[in-house]
């Protein structure tokens, strides 16, 4: 039977916590491995923690420096020779450009390790989809991809998330939020189908446990009309009549939407709100606004109003909450759109799913501290067109 029949049918017929266990097995069994272990990226992107035996972690790598953190970043296998004539191969663990972590490899000997690469790579990308199946029945995975303590509304918000990125033939995109560990009410959202990528960039209000639910219940209600098959002003409509029924106008959500043609590049979009966007065309960055309108939950039965835009192929997109862009350093000085322009071109060879961190990073750097006083989201969408 095929090498890679086999490793395949072992991870399917694993159970969800034994995932590690049955392609450690196959690695051994079928190609000589001495070792294998899964890195996990934890939920602020800074390092790759292994899976191993609850309660014990073993020690992290970082995701930016270190030889498992060079194959996660570029997305492609990474040979590391090792002492004694072995060698470790990192192959990255994705699944539809969403990012998961990392399998390293040690095997006995470098001959012929390059010409294992595919198989290894496409035993890795298999892995990915069972842990992503599996984290519905197990814990393991979760708790290998934090390093601190979640609190309990950021527990509530990366459960609401769809992904950190994805990929097709159209477009990428990627977002990242921080405090990773901390996050209060900002989130994102999308879906796509053959035809259409819809996205909610979302801006919450409050702290904490309240500000979760307010966005829960707002992303919730944006879904629960997108899969009746509504129209995007008619998803904002349903959202606000949702959350002003429950909160009588005392909270609200500022939402920015965008329900994009695959074929065309054309979009329709609702602006409720105050999440801003910027576009890279060209090799220039522009601020593009649209007509705001009122926030989700503001007033009883606001109507909305889809407004038009296109992308075209080569366009990047960049999504921020005001925890970027009014941001202030010690100094009282605002981080702004010269800031963010200047960001957006330092980070314009990196791949989509590389942009939000690096963006964080520099408003780091502005804040001059390490913890920010509000969320803080940066969503990236490179368009390919068709």
């Amino acid at each position: 039977m095929n090498r890679y029949v086999t490793a395949e049918r072992a991870l399917r017929a694993a159970a969800p916590h034994e995932l590690l266990d049955a392609v450690r097995r196959v690695l051994v069994e079928q190609y000589g491995a001495e070792s294998a272990d899964l890195l996990l990226a934890d939920y602020g992107l800074t390092v790759l923690q292994p899976v191993s035996v609850l309660p014990h972690t073993a020690e992290p790598v970082s995701a930016h420096n270190s030889v498992a953190g060079r194959a996660f970043g570029a997305q492609e296998p990474v040979v590391e020779p090792a002492c004694d004539g072995r060698v470790r191969v990192h192959l990255p663990v994705s699944v539809r450009g969403d990012r998961l972590g990392v399998l390293s490899v040690t095997l006995p000997h470098k001959s012929g390790v390059r010409e294992l690469l595919g198989e290894l790579s496409d035993i890795a990308e298999v892995l990915g989809h069972e842990v992503v199946v599996a984290e519905r029945d197990t814990d393991l995975y979760l708790h290998a991809r934090r390093k601190d303590r979640l609190t309990l509304a950021a527990e509530m918000q990366w459960q609401l998330l769809p992904g950190r990125s994805c990929s097709r033939p159209e477009y990428d995109l990627a977002a990242q939020l921080e405090p990773a560990y901390a996050i209060f009410g900002d989130n994102f959202d999308w879906s796509a189908t053959a035809d259409h990528l819809m996205l909610y960039v979302t801006n919450g209000m409050g702290e904490g446990i309240e500000a979760s639910l307010l966005t829960n219940l707002a992303i919730n209600a944006l879904r629960n009309a997108r899969r009746a098959g509504l129209a995007i002003d008619d998803q904002a409509a349903l959202a606000d009549q949702a959350v002003y029924a429950h909160y009588r106008g005392r909270c609200y959500l500022s939402v920015l939407m965008f329900d994009f043609d695959l074929a065309t590049g054309r979009a329709k979009v609702v602006d409720a709100g105050s999440p801003q966007m910027l576009r890279l065309r060209g090799g220039t960055v522009e601020h593009v606004t649209f007509e705001a309108q009122l926030p989700l939950g503001m007033f009883e039965e606001t109507d909305y109003v889809a407004q038009e835009f296109r992308v075209e192929p080569g366009d990047r997109l960049v999504f921020v909450s005001d925890g970027v862009y009014a941001v202030a350093d010690p100094k009282g000085e605002v981080y702004g759109d010269v800031a963010l322009v200047r960001a957006i071109q330092a980070t314009r060879l990196l791949p989509a799913a590389e942009v939000p961190r690096a963006i964080l990073r520099e408003l780091t750097g502005h804040r001059g501290r390490s913890v920010p006083d509000d969320d803080a989201l940066v969503v990236c969408l490179d368009w390919h067109g068709i």
